[in-house]
């Protein structure tokens, strides 16, 4: 048996299992809250789901949806189709994820507490992303022991997978890898620089570093250095405006 065989063998014995643990537990968590349709049992699926990426490459799915929201706005409207919580949504994926292994699961909890946005803005923007095919997920669930006859099962936090449409990608022109036409090509560089300008814009000092170092080593000793002077910096600013409070109220 070679190797694709015994991998799709595997996945299939792991369907079984899942099935298995959800019959078992009449598709329901311990305090009774149903588990969502088609969700998968975690440690079994993720393999085939995730992919290893790059810094590079996840800087690019945020500079696609960043253009393709706003070549997609119409006239006067203060939203394209992602909106922008999605975009904030996607840049925290961004530092989450684990470049080698693909890994990104947080929870819903998690999101909406690191950008303080409401569970329901959330769970819009996270579809948004996924229609518009900058996201993809995963359902999730994990067996849980219980006295009672019969495992139990609780969801767990969903699988994410970042990814680019290609409808995005074209908006990047050169810089995404795909030629533009020579009579294009002065308008596509301007494009280009002005889309990759307005991104370095929005980087703090260690995301800049790691942006445009290419050494590894370099950009992270940078990065990490970026980090100290910001975090001195916004230290400096909480002091200087506790101090002009106090004078204020003197």
């Amino acid at each position: 048996m070679n190797t694709k065989t015994a991998a799709a063998s595997g996945e299939f014995f792991q369907r079984i299992d899942s099935s298995i643990d959800g019959a078992r537990a009449g598709g329901r968590e311990p305090d009774g809250k149903p588990i969502h349709r088609n969700s998968r049992r975690a440690g079994t699926c993720e393999a085939s789901f995730w992919r290893g990426t790059s810094r590079q490459d996840v800087q690019k799915v945020l500079m696609a949806a960043r253009q393709y929201e706003r070549t997609k706005r119409a006239p006067g409207k203060r939203n394209g189709p992602l909106g922008g919580i999605a975009l904030e949504v996607l840049a925290l994926f961004a530092n989450l994820v684990n470049f080698k292994s693909g890994r990104l699961d947080p929870s819903l909890d998690y999101i909406t507490d690191k950008l303080r946005r409401s569970r329901d803005a959330v769970v819009r923007a996270l579809k948004a992303l996924r229609d518009h095919g900058f996201l993809d997920w995963l359902r999730r669930f994990e067996p849980v022991p219980n006295d009672g006859r019969g495992p139990q099962v609780r969801q767990v936090s969903n699988a994410y997978r970042l990814s680019a449409p290609k409808r995005a990608l074209a908006l990047l022109g050169r810089w995404a890898g795909r030629p533009a036409a020579p009579d294009d090509d002065q308008a596509a560089r301007a494009e280009r620089a002005a889309i990759e300008a307005e991104h370095v814009a929005t980087l703090d000092l260690a995301e800049f570093a790691t942006f445009k170092i290419e050494d590894s080593r370099l950009a992270k000793a940078l990065a990490q250095m970026g980090k100290a002077v910001s975090l001195r910096e916004s230290a400096k600013r909480t002091e200087s405006k506790s101090i002009s409070c106090s004078y204020a109220g003197s």
